[in-house]
C-alpha cells in the first residue's frame, strides 16, 4: 500500500533573481558541489580562504584583509580567518573562477535582493559572493542567547543587492514562516535567515544532558516572518562522529565519566547518610 500523500511545510530553494544583469554561474556536482562563475572585464569576487579551485587566465588573485568587511576582530576572537580572497578579471573579455566547497555540502545561491537586502548566516556558510555584499560580524545582544562556541555567538550578516553564495550540508530546505508562526529547529542546522525572523536560543533538559550527555542540546526557537533555510547533518557534527569512530575506545568517547562516577558517588553517600539519620530516629 502505498504511503498517503500530504502537504510539506518545507519547499526546496529555488534561486531566482529579480534583477536585469544576471550573473551567470553554474553549480556542478553532487553532494561536494562547484560553482563556476563567469566574471565580467574589471569584475571582482570575494570568497573564503581555500576555496578556489581553478581559474582563467585573465583572472588575478589576491589574499587580503578587507577593511569595509568587519568581520576581522569577531572573527579573530573566535580563531576563525580574517583574511579574505580577493579575485578580479582584469582582462578585457569574460573569465571564469571555479570555486569549491570545502566539506561535503551544498551550495546555495542568494540574491540578496529578493530578502530585502539583508540575510543572517553561521561563520562558516559563506562561501563566496559577487558585486554588491558587504560581510560583517554581529553578536546576540540577548544574554540567553549568549553561549559558548562561535557557531551560536557569532554570526554574519550579508547586505547589499549582489550575489552570495552559502553552504549546508545533508539535505538542505527553506522554510517560510508566516507573521507570529512559530517553528522550532535544531540551532545547528540553521544555515541562514532573514533579519525579521526573531531568533532565541533554549536549552532542552539542560540538566539531564550535562550528566548523562547527548546531541540536541540548544534548540532554537524562530518566530515570523521570514525566511529560514536549514541543513540536516551540519558539518561539525558529521567530523565530530568520524572522529569518535576513527579513534580508539577509551574515556574521549565519553567526556563525561568522571562526572557520572562524581555524581553516582554523590547519590551513595546521600543514600547512607539519609539511612544513618532515620535509623537512629
Amino acid at each position: 500500500m502505498a504511503a498517503p500523500f500530504f502537504s510539506t511545510p518545507f519547499q526546496p530553494y529555488v534561486y531566482q533573481s529579480s534583477q536585469a544583469a544576471v550573473t551567470a554561474f553554474q553549480i556542478l556536482g553532487g553532494e561536494s558541489q562547484i560553482v563556476q562563475i563567469m566574471l565580467k572585464a574589471q569584475e571582482k569576487l570575494i570568497a573564503k580562504p581555500g576555496t578556489v579551485y581553478y581559474f582563467s587566465g585573465s583572472i588575478q588573485m589576491d589574499n587580503n584583509y578587507i577593511p569595509e568587511n568587519e568581520a576581522g576582530f569577531l572573527q579573530w576572537i573566535f580563531g576563525k580567518r580574517v583574511t579574505s580572497v580577493v579575485i578580479s578579471n582584469s582582462g578585457s573579455e569574460d573569465g571564469f573562477v571555479g570555486i569549491a566547497a570545502p566539506s561535503p555540502a551544498r551550495i546555495l545561491p542568494i540574491d540578496l535582493a529578493n530578502f530585502g537586502g539583508e540575510i543572517l548566516c553561521q561563520p562558516d556558510a559563506f562561501l563566496c559572493s559577487v558585486d554588491d555584499v558587504r560581510v560583517s560580524s554581529r553578536v546576540d545582544q540577548r544574554p540567553r542567547n549568549l553561549e559558548v562556541g562561535a557557531e551560536l555567538m557569532l554570526k554574519q550578516k550579508l547586505e547589499g543587492q549582489g550575489l552570495a553564495f552559502l553552504l549546508g550540508c545533508g539535505s538542505v530546505v527553506q522554510k517560510i514562516l508566516a507573521p507570529g508562526e512559530v517553528f522550532i529547529v535544531d540551532a545547528a542546522c540553521v544555515i541562514a535567515m532573514t533579519s525579521s525572523i526573531n531568533f532565541q536560543l533554549k536549552y532542552s533538559n539542560p540538566t539531564r544532558r550535562v550528566v548523562f550527555g547527548g546531541d540536541n542540546q540548544l534548540m532554537a526557537t524562530l518566530s515570523g516572518p521570514g525566511v529560514v533555510f536549514i541543513q540536516s547533518l551540519p558539518f561539525r557534527r558529521l567530523s565530530q562522529r568520524i572522529a569518535r569512530a576513527a579513534a580508539a575506545p577509551s574515556l574521549r568517547d565519553n567526556p563525561k565519566f568522571f562526572m557520572q562516577i562524581a555524581l553516582l558517588f554523590f547519590l551513595a553517600y546521600v543514600m547512607i547518610v539519609s539511612s544513618l539519620i532515620l535509623t537512629d530516629a
